[in-house]
């Protein structure tokens, strides 16, 4: 297990918390040079962040042969599996399998009730988000609604982008290494729900008119989880 100091300390260096945002929405493998040109840095540079991502596991490095002869270059990919802090040790992940386990016996009156639970929960979520940016200001813009979705978003693994539309704004989610990956080969179905249902709470807490449609998914074999939603400037 490594140690939790490890973990922060390794990506509390800004640009190496960059880079490593930058494999993750990538989704493939990069090598130094790429890094090195991306940031702008010196190869040595870019090497030695490299290393130290490696180093706490959230990348895995690699050797490919290059065609060229001579010796494998090496690459660097996003590992499956995240990292989480936990200090002291937390099994809070095998409460989640236990839970879920519990959600897939007793069928789907018990799906329904755990979407409800975690509709609320985003919901709610969201509404205190609301409430701590109204004590700020006295009221709250359509954008200023827009950047709370994104930056609750982000919180919570996905890469937000928006587009101007006709009809309105056009916010996408893109989940590039879900942040519940353990659980997807066993219970891909109900953890999907569940982390759908928590979205579509945040987007009622902040919209009066929204549409929520999953365009892509990981569990279809997928790159990626996307999520498109249209929501309309028609707000009080």
């Amino acid at each position: 297990m490594i140690h939790p100091l490890k973990i922060t300390s390794t990506l509390a260096d800004e640009t190496r918390y960059s880079i490593y945002e930058y494999i993750l929405q990538e989704k493939k493998t990069v090598t130094v040079q790429h890094i090195a040109d991306q940031f702008g840095i010196h190869p040595n540079v870019a090497r030695l962040h490299l290393t130290k991502l490696s180093e706490i596991n959230i990348i895995s490095a690699d050797y490919v042969k290059t065609g060229k002869g001579g010796r494998p270059g090496r690459v660097y990919k996003a590992s499956e599996k995240g990292v989480s802090l936990t200090f002291p040790r937390r099994d809070e992940e095998r409460l989640l399998k236990w839970t879920i386990q519990l959600v897939q016996d007793l069928g789907p009156s018990a799906l329904e009730k755990c979407q409800e639970i975690s509709y609320q929960d985003g919901y709610q979520q969201m509404k205190q988000s609301i409430s701590a940016e109204l004590t700020i200001n006295n009221s709250i813009s359509f954008d200023e609604k827009l950047q709370l979705l994104t930056d609750n978003a982000a919180l919570i693994g996905y890469v937000p982008q928006i587009q101007q539309t006709e009809h309105g704004k056009k916010v996408t989610f893109s989940i590039f290494n879900c942040p519940f990956q353990e659980q997807l080969t066993t219970y891909s179905e109900i953890v999907c729900s569940l982390h759908e249902s928590y979205l579509k709470g945040q987007l009622d807490a902040l919209f009066s008119k929204s549409e929520f449609i999953q365009i892509e998914s990981m569990i279809h074999n997928c790159d990626l989880c996307k999520y498109e939603i249209n929501v309309t400037e028609i707000e009080s």
